[in-house]
């Protein structure tokens, strides 16, 4: 266990000793001592009335900083019976992208709210952002840039800093932009601090830099970054213009956003399900998939109602059916984790989708005569009967073949659909194993004891 989670393990048992003794007093003092971020995480490990009673228990600032860090389900519950002149002052003073992220999530009427109690400039800033889908580099960037012409000297830039008093976090670079407010490169700002007074902006600026352009996808954004190695990236407009910039919290967020979509994916679960939510609300989302599961399900049993007879006369293979399902289902599994991974990182291209597949298929063969072998034998001598060793060897081998294309190409195909495999390819890739599985085996089973079902 790492120092992080000890310390905050220990703060909430904390934080729930005191709340049930009713000494809120200790429980304001350890709040708002915290962290934001790491207050944000108390209140989310909270069951919902703790929640309310924690939140209420911040001060105004603290709320403010608070506020930046819950996730999305939360903060809307927390904010929804707000007055509006509260909600107003309490917001107003976040940063533009995460202000713009919330407002899109509250009523239009806090919004006009919001926009009307904001200076011009600000006000500008905050509708630029707005402008853009959340998952864009418009919808990341944050308005708040240094910019520097490339005429002026490093002394003048120097003068400019001081004045301003204080600079944006995670700035390591100075925006550089001409007249028409068109980018044209970074100023590394250790260039500023050791540099001669008189060097010139344009003789030390770095042209080379790419601008992001603001309509690129998040998950792009997310990769550049990574590659890259970037602390801050430069948007630009579909004129050049520069609009904003990126920094490296707002792409971690993305990161940790995907991870979480993927993970929960799996399971038909939202990114933003909250795990102390009410119990009608989880009913509701777990219904669906709990449904769609259900028909899944009567498809696969449907296909073991075919063979009826043979199971009534071959008791054996009722015992056995299951493992080449489940076989079927993890192989198939393993391969569609690795692709969606494969996917989400950009490794995935038309060029290389046959040696994918053909290597996944060659996989499950190897991994299905190995196993089938295995099966096969511990079949035969369990019920003393080679011919069933035979039959469940084979529908093995083809089930994980099968299983391996499958979970290859279901991916491939519904990103091509438009669907989310990280949501959905799961629920197919059970339906193809299992009916296949249980085709193959008592389909083959039906043609060795034809003589038995008659």
């Amino acid at each position: 266990m790492t120092a992080e989670q000890t310390r905050h393990r220990r703060n909430l048992k904390t934080v729930n000793r005191a709340l049930a003794s009713g000494t809120f007093s200790e429980v304001r003092q350890v709040l708002n001592n915290l962290p934001g971020a790491e207050a944000a995480h108390l209140i989310e490990s909270s069951p919902p009335r703790e929640r309310e009673i924690l939140w209420q228990l911040l001060s105004q600032e603290q709320e403010t900083e608070v506020l930046q860090y819950l996730g999305e389900e939360v903060r809307v519950e927390l904010l929804r019976d707000l007055p509006t002149e509260e909600l107003v002052e309490l917001i107003e003073d976040l940063d533009t992208d995460d202000l713009a992220d919330l407002l899109q999530e509250l009523p239009e009427q806090v919004t006009s709210r919001v926009l009307a109690g904001l200076d011009a400039q600000n006000r500008e800033r905050l509708e630029q952002v707005m402008n853009y889908p959340e998952d864009t580099a418009g919808g990341l960037m944050n308005t708040d840039v240094i910019t520097v012409r490339p005429e002026i000297t490093f002394s003048v830039v120097q003068r400019y800093l001081r004045r301003l008093g204080d600079i944006p976090k995670t700035t390591d670079n100075l925006l550089v932009v001409n007249r028409k407010n068109q980018f044209v490169g970074v100023l590394p700002l250790t260039r500023v601090l050791i540099s001669d007074p008189g060097t010139s902006v344009r003789e030390a600026m770095i042209t080379d830099v790419e601008a992001i352009p603001a309509t690129q996808d998040a998950h792009e954004v997310a990769k550049l970054f990574e590659r890259l190695d970037l602390v801050t990236a430069p948007v630009v407009d579909d004129d050049g213009m520069l609009v904003g910039r990126i920094t490296i919290d707002d792409v971690v967020d993305v990161i940790m956003e995907e991870a979480e979509h993927s993970l929960m994916g799996m399971a038909g679960l939202g990114e933003d399900e909250d795990t102390f939510g009410s119990v009608w609300q989880t009913v509701r989302r777990r219904a669906l998939w709990l449904g769609i599961n259900l028909l899944t399900a009567l498809a696969a049993s449907a296909v073991i109602s075919l063979f009826e007879d043979t199971l009534e006369k071959v008791v054996a293979l009722a015992v056995l059916m299951p493992i080449v399902a489940s076989m079927g289902g993890i192989a198939g599994s393993q391969t569609l984790t690795l692709v969606i991974r494969a996917m989400a990182l950009g490794q995935v291209q038309a060029g290389n989708t046959r040696y994918l597949l053909t290597k996944e298929l060659a996989v499950g063969a190897f991994n299905g005569m190995l196993w089938a072998l295995v099966i096969g034998v511990t079949a035969a001598l369990w019920f003393d009967d080679p011919s069933l060793g035979v039959i469940i060897g084979c529908a093995m081998i083809l089930n994980l073949v099968v299983a391996a294309g499958a979970g290859a190409m279901i991916p491939m195909v519904m990103k091509r659909m438009g669907i989310d495999p990280a949501l959905a390819g799961s629920v197919v890739l059970t339906t193809v194993t299992d009916i296949v599985g249980f085709m193959a085996f008592l389909g083959l089973a039906t043609l060795l004891y034809a003589n038995l079902v008659v």
